[in-house]
């Protein structure tokens, strides 16, 4: 366990935003975890794993704790599925190319999203037809109040497009140590989503395999998706709006190209990356911030930005949408103010 006073979070979070925290704290196990929820003032924490979901508004009062809880392990295994335990603190593509070096599938979609074990579930990351719910088990989270551990199911955890109940009811509660994995033994390729079958082709792929989807995956998104080492961003920070049908027919019958999705019975989903590009937003810059200009739906610091400036700016993009196609846009992102 390492404890730091008013040290810089800028290499602690992907937009690379220059703010301090009064105390930053790393604890590497559940016990460092425990002692140190006993020893700082709980009402000033705050928890961050990769920092790849956060937007710094400010310095940081208080306490930050570095989640760095390690190690990965087979809890149980039968004919057809295994059952992976990682820690909280692991670096989610590190744990992806393990699982893939071990042959187990299902996760191989989710290549090269930033972040780590224990975020994954909080946001249920999801691309190219998966998300996290489709594979996930169970997890261990300590309780902040009282330290003590709880283990989460599948339905408890509340899954929703990019939700989960750590991001409501629970919000601020938990600190999640470890999550487990069901993972196939065989696997199902997923490859109708997005651009990986075309991509697959273009690698001359014949016999497909979760290490060749996983590339193509990783291929398409270094293709389009700045790199946070290079250049500031957390990835998409906006969700993809799902809204009533009517609304996304009118939207059809004015633009017949843009993307709409089928949810249910009420309602579809559209691209907000489309939405923002076809409002005009998309590769437009104001000094060392803007908007990326390959994908729109990434917000980006080009070094020296302060949160404000990205904040208002997604404040204008999502006035702009509203005011363009009656759609309101939501952050995926975590404002940290």
């Amino acid at each position: 366990m390492s404890n730091l006073q008013n040290t810089s979070l800028k290499s602690y979070n992907t937009f690379g935003i220059d703010v301090s925290a009064e105390h930053l704290v790393s604890v590497e196990s559940t016990t460092e975890l425990v002692k140190s929820l006993a020893e700082i003032n709980q009402k000033e924490l705050l928890i961050l794993g990769g920092g790849s979901n956060v937007l710094f508004m400010n310095d940081i009062k208080g306490t930050v704790l570095l989640n760095r809880l390690a190690g990965i392990s087979v809890e149980d295994e039968n004919e057809n599925h295994v059952w992976v335990k990682a820690g909280g603190g692991v670096n989610w593509h590190e744990f992806v190319l393990h699982c893939i070096n071990e042959n187990w599938a299902g996760i191989e979609n989710l290549s090269l999203i930033p972040g780590s074990v224990g975020a994954a579930p909080m946001q249920n990351i999801g691309a190219y037809g998966v998300e996290i719910k489709n594979v996930f088990h169970e997890l261990e989270a300590v309780e902040i109040s009282s330290g003590k551990i709880k283990t989460f199911s599948n339905k408890e955890c509340q899954f929703g497009y990019r939700e989960s109940v750590f991001k409501r009811a629970l919000k601020g509660q938990f600190m999640i140590s470890s999550v487990t994995f069901k993972l196939d033994k065989k696997p199902v390729f997923k490859t109708s989503y997005g651009a990986i079958t075309a991509e697959l082709e273009r690698m001359k792929i014949e016999d497909f395999s979760i290490r060749a989807i996983s590339n193509a995956v990783i291929n398409i998104r270094q293709s389009k998706l700045p790199d946070p080492k290079v250049t500031g961003n957390a990835g998409s920070f906006f969700k993809n709006p799902v809204v009533p049908i009517s609304l996304a027919e009118n939207l059809k019958k004015d633009y017949p190209e843009a993307a709409a999705y089928p949810v249910d019975d009420n309602s579809m989903k559209l691209a907000a990356g489309w939405l923002i590009d076809k409002a005009g937003w998309k590769g437009k810059t104001f000094g060392n911030y803007g908007v990326h200009p390959k994908q729109a739906l990434v917000l980006v610091n080009y070094g020296g930005a302060t949160g404000q400036n990205i904040y208002d700016l997604s404040t204008e993009i999502l006035a702009d949408i509203k005011s363009k196609f009656g759609v309101e846009l939501e952050r995926e992102v975590n404002i940290i103010s």
